[in-house]
């Protein structure tokens, strides 16, 4: 297990500390001026709880955060979207994230992100390919001021021709310029696309596969834990460390709908094949709990207590 990295995904339960949202219907009523304004501010605030953030993953022993990839929020917004060096304190906030980005290389916390789900790059219509792109373009750029080296994305719809579909979705991919690619991953979901159908197109393209075994146990395909996870491994190349993800379902596995992620991880549902691993591994824990699902599963895996050194300790993987 010292080679595993658990990562917080985003948020806090108990810890204090937020991220500001922003919403297009709450800036129409405002001038340009006092758009950008209000924008730059929430920003600024959102620099520090990143800060805040990285700071607290530190003190509780997790080894990587998941930042909310609304921390610029409306950024690619038709109506109110802006570029970063339009807010009025555009410097403050890129010197705010450079310092994110310092103080998680000092520490070793990893940084990725993960884009919403209107992110495709498989659809059939041009408009939603060409927004999905601007995005990317955007969470490629905060991600080299926070020093995130991932930004994970699904494949999509089937759209009637799931091999059509991937098709579209290898041509765009390889099209990507260096900035996105070098930190773009594909996941596979609970509903459409399992690992045995993105493996080959990581391997063509180069993209490293996420693995989530969560989604996999609910939408199987053949393969099992151990033969997915080393094939997963295998697409992450030229040195990086691989991520994969953790869930368990809300319900049980025999509940009505095993999809929903629990509050917190059944032990069980870490795969035992994770823990033999010699490769250094980065597991991001999806659960409604937040921290206090990775504090309990530290400590179910280490046979402790939250806040229990043995607990914390498993938490590092060497950066």
């Amino acid at each position: 297990m010292s080679c595993v990295r658990f990562a917080l995904c985003c948020l806090f339960r108990e810890e204090p500390i937020r991220f500001r949202r922003a919403t297009a219907r709450g800036l129409n009523g405002l001038d340009r001026r006092e758009q950008l304004e209000r924008l730059s501010r929430i920003a600024l605030d959102n620099a520090g709880a990143l800060m805040e953030s990285l700071d607290a993953c530190r003190g509780l022993g997790f080894g990587g955060f998941r930042i909310n990839s609304q921390i610029l929020p409306l950024r690619t917004h038709p109506e109110v979207g802006y570029r970063l060096r339009d807010l009025p304190s555009a410097h403050a906030v890129i010197d705010g994230f450079e310092r994110c980005r310092a103080y998680g290389d000092r520490h070793g916390i990893r940084r990725t992100f993960h884009p919403d789900q209107f992110v495709l790059l498989s659809s059939p219509r041009e408009d939603v390919t060409r927004s999905s792109l601007d995005e990317l373009r955007c969470q490629a750029e905060v991600s080299a001021l926070v020093g995130a080296d991932v930004i994970n994305i699904h494949a999509g719809g089937a759209y009637g021709s799931k091999e059509a579909a991937l098709d579209r979705l290898m041509r765009a991919l390889e099209a990507l310029p260096d900035p996105i690619r070098g930190r773009l991953t594909l996941e596979n979901d609970d509903r459409i696309y399992t690992p045995s159908d993105l493996l080959p197109v990581c391997a063509r393209t180069g993209i490293p596969l996420i693995y989530d075994v969560h989604h996999h146990r609910c939408l199987p395909d053949g393969l099992s834990v151990e033969e997915c996870t080393d094939r997963a491994l295998e697409s992450w190349m030229d040195g990086r460390e691989p991520l994969v993800h953790l869930s368990s379902p809300r319900g049980g596995w025999d509940g009505p709908d095993p999809r929903r992620h629990a509050d917190f991880i059944d032990p069980a549902d870490f795969p035992d094949h994770w823990t033999s691993l010699t490769r250094p591994l980065t597991v991001e824990v999806e659960a409604k709990a937040k921290e206090l699902a990775v504090r309990k599963l530290l400590a179910d895996l280490a046979g402790g207590t939250p806040g229990d050194d043995a607990a914390s300790g498993v938490s590092s993987a060497t950066p």
